[in-house]
């Protein structure tokens, strides 16, 4: 007696449709591998590379200019405090500084520094201020045809403004103490130039000022007869130098 055996159909697994990445073997539900981009390529700044070369040249340019100033350099004298004109130079009113030679100015070496030293200053010089050949002179004081006379003045004989050398002035005799200022003639005043000034005091304690001014030959006797009385102002008629 034979049995048969009925054989059932094979189940097969139905798939979605293939891919080509799964033709390779690859299942087509995980994702494939991310692209990753090549990174931007850089460029070149040309505006800013000029920049930085004119900043280093620049740079190269002034240490050449420093260097050059620092060789040209020189000393020379200036003024360590203000020299008043006519007044006499001393080794402390001067000092020696480095600056740029320029061969406009016509300054004074400082190796000639004790050379300046005694004579007198023929301008106002300023302290800071770089002396020149003409800074000073070696005219004495008086000059042929001059005299210097001193006359010792109270404050209120002089001006509000302190008088320096130079200045132009009149030296005018005052009433004495029986003159009578109706009937009196007209004062005697002699023209005289400043030449120094010095502070003091009097016989009896008394500040004053002893003015030194210089006057032609011919007017020295009577100026000095008038400081004698001790009845004398001054008056400033001018500063033009």
């Amino acid at each position: 007696m034979s049995t048969t055996v009925e054989r059932r159909p094979r189940l097969t697994r139905r798939t979605g449709p293939q891919t080509p990445e799964s033709g390779n073997g690859q299942d087509a539900t995980q994702p494939s591998p991310r692209q990753v981009p090549a990174p931007p390529r850089a460029r070149r700044r040309w505006g800013l590379v000029a920049a930085a070369l004119v900043v280093v040249c620049l740079g190269a340019l002034g240490n050449v200019w420093l260097l050059q100033s620092s060789s040209d350099a020189v000393q020379v004298v200036a003024a360590r405090t203000a020299i008043e004109r006519g007044q006499v130079v001393t080794a402390e009113q001067l000092m020696s500084v480095s600056v740029a030679a320029d061969p406009a100015v016509r300054t004074v070496a400082a190796s000639q520094m004790s050379e300046l030293v005694g004579q007198r200053a023929a301008v106002d010089v300023a302290a800071g201020t770089l002396l020149t050949e003409d800074s000073v002179t070696v005219e004495n004081v008086p000059g042929e045809g001059f005299s210097l006379v001193g006359v010792a003045l109270s404050s209120a004989m002089l001006p509000g403004e302190p008088l320096v050398a130079g200045d132009r002035v009149r030296v005018v005799a005052t009433l004495g103490p029986q003159q009578d200022a109706a009937t009196a003639s007209d004062p005697l005043a002699l023209d005289a130039v400043v030449v120094s000034t010095q502070s003091g005091l009097d016989s009896v304690g008394q500040g004053q000022t002893i003015l030194t001014v210089q006057v032609p030959d011919g007017d020295a006797p009577a100026l000095a007869a008038m400081a004698a009385t001790g009845r004398v102002a001054v008056v400033l008629d001018s500063r033009d130098r």
